[in-house]
């Protein structure tokens, strides 16, 4: 699908507008490139698979405030990229096991933010802290996004949809659980029958 210049200029309010709320809460987001053609227009000619941060500096750009956000967007319409290991990680699974684990995450009343991307992964933004056990991590094809790394965020666009909220963030009132909080509960997601919350997860 070709990603016209007429799309992005009707994204980019939207882009912008998200990516300020979300640096105005603390969350240490930066701008990121955007699809074109099959792949995606990255620095300096160069093609990637997914969003990459603009700017070749992004970590010495971590934390910066809203206002200066606000800046970067004005006039383009660039992906939102969280700098994970600055107060915020992601945990990202498959939708099947990212269903189940929601489930069992209402069930025990601890609700997460979730963002899920058109390509089938969710991803459950926890408190940075604790690794997740390497084993587990390969055994369940579960990644963990700490510090140096970056994952996408709403609105951003991808080739076939944009990634979007299954939980947002303002329903636990911006409010992060420990890693393991989400692991216990993927650990009760392998676990659970086949079926497991394949109806009640899709009310997130």
């Amino acid at each position: 699908m070709e990603w016209s210049d007429s799309w992005r200029g009707a994204f980019r309010i939207e882009l912008r507008a998200e990516a300020v709320n979300l640096a105005w809460h603390g969350w240490p987001v930066l701008p990121g490139t955007y699809p074109a053609g099959a792949r995606w227009a990255g620095r300096e000619g160069a093609e990637h698979d997914g969003p990459v941060p603009v700017h070749h500096d992004w970590r010495e750009r971590v934390g910066t405030r809203a206002e200066q956000v606000a800046t970067w967007w004005a006039g383009h319409s660039y992906s939102i990229l969280l700098a994970t290991g600055h107060g915020v990680d992601a945990i990202e699974v498959e939708a099947d096991l990212g269903r189940r684990a929601a489930v069992a995450l209402r069930a025990t009343g601890v609700p997460v933010p979730i963002a899920a991307t058109p390509s089938g992964r969710w991803m459950f933004l926890v408190a940075t802290g604790q690794a997740l056990g390497a084993d587990w991590v390969a055994d369940h094809d579960v990644r963990h996004y700490g510090e140096g790394a970056y994952v996408p965020l709403p609105p951003t666009p991808f080739q076939h949809g944009v990634v979007h909220w299954r939980v947002k963030p303002q329903i636990c009132a911006w409010q992060l659980p420990q890693p393991g909080v989400v692991l216990d509960a993927l650990t009760e997601a392998v676990h659970a029958p086949a079926d497991y919350g394949l109806v009640a997860a899709d009310r997130s």
